[in-house]
């Protein structure tokens, strides 16, 4: 009898990630995709890839409170929860996919050493935090990790990873790209995708709104928010003229497939637009990077995380 893979997944680019690793055979020929229970945005992804024609073997399970208890696979490495089940289970094989941002911050501590704590940037640690993620860093060195990624890595960066012997593999999308294209994109030539850069704190409200009104007064618009977008901001954005909002949560990945040659895509920095390019410059769609002006940042973005997010979008 075949064994099933679990993958545990709490955000729609993990669980789209996640069957896309199924489909590159990284987790054998029978494979679960868990979700976490409770968020709206995985029903709706779940939902939107039900429609289409799964990889052979896959299966997209109902949402759960708790994770599996044996996991082959992952997309948040910083989480306290996935941490301690890997302290408690026997090293072995671990599939780690995208999570946006997160995944190149896991990338640049695999690369600075053994001895980097696998935590969030931005986030204040406590002691027993830190020492539970300097414990999964240890024992991620024990296991056979594959980090599975559609993201832009640089050559140093990619050679350091491997030389601390995690084995990073690229993918292009293969499985969402020979699906047919989604029956109804937009009519608006331009399409902007939301930021998390403003409820985060780094990007000021007033100029990110600014920037949209200057945007539709120019020509009609379709919005996509981000899925942690604050739902305050998205109120005053649908009450812009020329805006049209649109159900935010899945992957823009998936609702973006059926754009047209001329249309185009403008986003803040974010790593979706590395896979959007992918998947939509065949198709003629432009994917536009926005670079953020130096009197929209705030005072908790520091230098250096403002480098990190251009060279993002780069």
């Amino acid at each position: 009898m075949v064994e099933q893979a679990s993958a545990w997944v709490e955000s729609p680019l993990q669980m789209l990630c996640a069957v896309e690793a199924h489909h590159a055979g990284l987790l054998g020929p029978k494979t679960a995709v868990v979700p976490r229970a409770g968020l709206r945005p995985l029903k709706a992804t779940r939902r939107e890839l039900r429609s289409l024609d799964l990889p052979e073997g896959l299966e997209l399970a109902e949402p759960r409170e708790r994770m599996p208890r044996r996991l082959q696979a992952v997309g948040d490495a910083f989480s306290g929860k996935v941490q301690l089940r890997w302290l408690v289970s026997r090293p072995g094989r671990i599939v780690i996919v995208d999570d946006g941002l997160a995944t190149l911050r896991l990338l640049e501590l695999i690369a600075a050493g053994p001895f980097r704590p696998l935590l969030r940037a931005r986030v204040r640690s406590t002691r027993l935090r830190a020492t539970l993620g300097l414990a999964a860093a240890l024992r991620l060195r024990l296991s056979n990790v594959c980090i599975f990624t559609a993201l832009a890595v640089d050559d140093k960066l990619e050679e350091a990873v491997r030389e601390a012997g995690v084995n990073l593999v690229r993918h292009d999308f293969a499985w969402l790209r020979s699906q047919p294209p989604s029956a109804e994109g937009p009519a608006e030539r331009t399409v902007v995708l939301g930021t998390s850069l403003v409820r985060n704190g780094l990007v000021h409200r007033d100029h990110y709104l600014r920037w949209l009104t200057d945007l539709a007064a120019s020509e009609p618009l379709a919005y996509y928010p981000h899925r942690r977008e604050d739902p305050v901001d998205v109120a005053l954005i649908r009450e812009r003229p020329g805006i049209t909002v649109h159900d935010g949560g899945v992957p823009a990945e998936l609702t973006l497939r059926g754009l047209d040659a001329g249309q185009r895509v403008l986003s803040l920095p974010s790593t979706a637009i590395t896979s959007l390019r992918v998947l939509l410059g065949p198709r003629g769609v432009a994917v536009e990077p926005v670079d953020v002006p130096e009197d929209w940042w705030t005072s908790r973005a520091a230098p250096a995380l403002r480098s990190h997010l251009t060279g993002v979008s780069g």
